[in-house]
């Protein structure tokens, strides 16, 4: 088929709110055109003329003997600069200056759907530069989605951390969920259904198969995470509860809850005759040092070579 100007690539980045809600973007590219005031030509009508020297190739073919052997090789036609064609400097158009084309700023509507995913490419065919003799070449731009301050995306799927106190997670409470299309949503957590740090409540599309994940983990709201590209459906809402647990300071009446909890859950206790050492517990360092000396970092060298669970021998010389 004929020739095709190159293909004109961008990234457009977009907020998470735009593909939630679609949007229309306006984008300004620089493009080459075909002069205007040559059409194409370089300079006037009849006054652009085939290079002689290189038949129009814009290269020249060349021969030198070395020894008794002949080498031939290419090179750039001088008298066009490989461009196949000479146009006198009267005549050239003042426009281009004989470069056949001009830079113009295009304007492009870019339709951003609702739903579409990283990777979508909106594709603007014969939009892009334009050269003599050849077709326009496309205009692509893919989607790319910023990262976003409260929620992450996985297919038509939202994730979203909250972070809840002690006393809501035993006794209940409200979660508000500030969504893309600026609504509220509030979870509700009923007194006593205990909320565990890392549980997951799901709000599930009504098409979105649960059967696999376990009972009493789950809560349903219908229909609020991305809507699906081109369909009328949406995704899941995840929320990863992560539970803050008070300060050593801020604790008082601790011995209340030994009204309100469950009691203590039986501990394995040691023998009346065994000896028994008390300690305090520490805080981790978890420092590179710490670790290493964890680990067993702090050995001698010369134990590599050892065998585990072999003796140590110290030879004599005799």
């Amino acid at each position: 088929g004929p020739k095709k100007a190159r293909t004109i690539h961008h990234v457009h980045k977009v907020n998470l709110e735009d593909i939630y809600r679609g949007k229309v973007s306006k984008l300004a590219l620089q493009k080459s055109v075909i002069c205007p005031a040559c059409d194409g030509r370089g300079g006037k009508e009849g006054a652009v003329k085939t290079c002689a020297s290189c038949s129009g190739t814009g290269m020249k073919t060349m021969m030198r003997q070395m020894g008794p052997m002949i080498q031939r090789f290419q090179s750039v036609c001088n008298d066009c600069n490989g461009e196949g064609e000479v146009i006198r400097d009267r005549d050239r158009c003042k426009r281009c200056n004989a470069k056949k084309t001009i830079v113009e700023r295009k304007v492009l509507h870019v339709h951003v759907d609702r739903g579409v995913r990283d990777g979508h490419k909106v594709e603007f065919r014969g939009e892009g530069d334009q050269m003599p003799g050849v077709m326009p070449g496309d205009v692509v731009f893919e989607i790319e989605t910023k990262p976003h301050p409260r929620f992450q995306r996985k297919g038509d799927d939202l994730f979203y951390h909250a972070e809840i106190d002690l006393l809501t997670a035993l006794a209940g409470g409200t979660l508000s969920i500030e969504h893309l299309d600026d609504r509220w949503i509030t979870v509700t957590i009923l007194p006593g259904e205990v909320i565990t740090p890392g549980t997951f409540y799901f709000m599930l599309s009504q098409e979105s198969g649960a059967s696999n994940i376990p009972s009493g983990q789950i809560k349903q709201i219908r229909g609020q995470g991305m809507p699906s590209y081109r369909h009328h459906d949406f995704g899941n809402l995840y929320v990863q509860f992560d539970v803050k647990f008070p300060e050593r300071d801020k604790l008082q009446n601790i011995e209340l809850l030994e009204q309100v909890l469950p009691p203590r859950m039986q501990q394995a206790q040691p023998p009346a005759d065994a000896m028994v050492e008390d300690f305090d517990l520490e805080d981790v360092d978890l420092s590179e040092g710490s670790q290493a000396r964890a680990h067993g970092g702090a050995m001698d060298e010369d134990d590599d070579d050892v065998p585990p669970g072999a003796e140590r021998v110290q030879c004599a010389s005799q």
